[in-house]
């Protein structure tokens, strides 16, 4: 009976003894067990952060056409194919863009689309709503995308996918490029970019430039001169020294690397007012004054003039009837000195047009 007791006791200090070591392999099991699993859980991570979408090669929409004389289309459509972009033609409307966009997509996101369209922040845009609707304003574009004319762009651009418009004056309607960027948003929101600049294609020393516009306004067909027209411009501008005005007027073209030049638009503005079916009296004018006279006794004729931000008597103002309709059309020409972008230092050249760089375009 001893000898029994004797050896249970030895057995069980055995068992005892040997436990710690037991639960210290099984620790070491285990942790080596976790530590596996966390290596391939971190692996798993990292393989999914390093993937990522690739976006298309850039695309170009020649968003208008050249009438008489002009190039700027056909400029623009050369440079950008000389840079080996592709380019689409026949889309003048951004209803037409946004549906040749879903139309052409697959599983990779646009990545730079480049719109053309001439303009100035005067005469807005050349570019319709949508087919044979209005032409863009902020409101226009506005309404469009409110009652739900304008199609939504579908999931075919990403945060990094950026729409950059090459039309002169976008971004000193800052109402408008908002509404750009609401136009064109979709799940992921793609940024909106256009330059304070001018977008010039096809000068004489680099196929695309921006420049500083400067402007001054005459009733058109009653020009002052050319010598009131530069003393006019120089005191609206007189921050600006480099520039001789009275030359700028008179240049056409820039003749070396960061010359002065002009070029000239002209704003109508025409309104009919129906006597017909109504007890007012229609007014009559002997004068120019008077026409304006009358304008500024209406609210809402003066809401339309001062959104052009050039004053009434800049307009040749003229005025007709009809039956038992008034008509009165007003007409301004635009003159705007263009001063290329030149590189502050090294040989004279134009500024490289960047869309990356904050200085010379802006984000929305």
């Amino acid at each position: 009976m001893r000898t029994f007791l004797s050896k249970s006791v030895l057995v069980a200090g055995l068992i005892v003894l040997s436990s710690p070591f037991i639960s210290c392999d099984n620790n070491e099991i285990k942790k080596e067990k976790e530590t596996i699993i966390l290596a391939n859980t971190d692996t798993a991570i990292n393989e999914e952060v390093k993937i990522e979408t690739k976006s298309r090669e850039p695309i170009v929409f020649i968003a208008g056409f050249d009438k008489g004389n002009e190039t700027f289309y056909a400029d623009a459509r050369n440079y950008f194919k000389e840079k080996g972009l592709k380019v689409i033609d026949g889309q003048y409307s951004l209803e037409e863009i946004i549906v040749w966009m879903n139309n052409h997509a697959n599983v990779n996101p646009y990545g730079e689309v480049h719109i053309v369209n001439k303009s100035n922040p005067y005469k807005g845009m050349n570019l319709e709503t949508v087919v044979r609707g209005d032409k863009i304003t902020s409101e226009t574009l506005r309404r469009s995308i409110t009652q739900g004319t304008l199609p939504s762009l579908k999931n075919v651009v990403n945060n990094n996918t950026k729409i950059v418009f090459h039309a002169s004056g976008l971004v000193e309607d800052k109402e408008l490029l908002k509404t750009l960027k609401d136009a064109f948003s979709a799940q992921s929101l793609p940024k909106v970019i256009a330059s304070p600049y001018f977008t010039i294609f096809g000068g004489e020393f680099s196929n695309h430039y921006l420049a500083q516009p400067y402007y001054v306004f005459y009733p058109t067909a009653n020009s002052p001169g050319k010598t009131d027209l530069s003393k006019e411009i120089a005191k609206k501008y007189p921050q600006e020294k480099d520039i001789d005005w009275f030359e700028a007027l008179h240049n056409e073209e820039e003749r070396y690397v960061g010359e002065a030049y002009t070029e000239q638009f002209s704003i109508p503005i025409k309104w009919e007012f129906g006597y017909h079916h109504t007890d007012d009296e229609m007014p009559t004018f002997s004068s120019s004054e008077e026409v304006m006279d009358w304008i500024e006794q209406h609210e809402e004729l003066m809401v339309e003039i001062n959104q052009y931000n050039i004053p009434l008597e800049k307009f040749r103002w003229k005025w007709s009837t009809k039956n038992s309709t008034l008509i009165i059309r007003g007409r301004t020409t635009g003159l705007v000195v263009l001063k290329p972008l030149i590189k502050p230092y090294g040989d004279l050249k134009h500024i490289e047009p960047d869309t990356n760089n904050k200085r010379l375009y802006a984000m929305k």
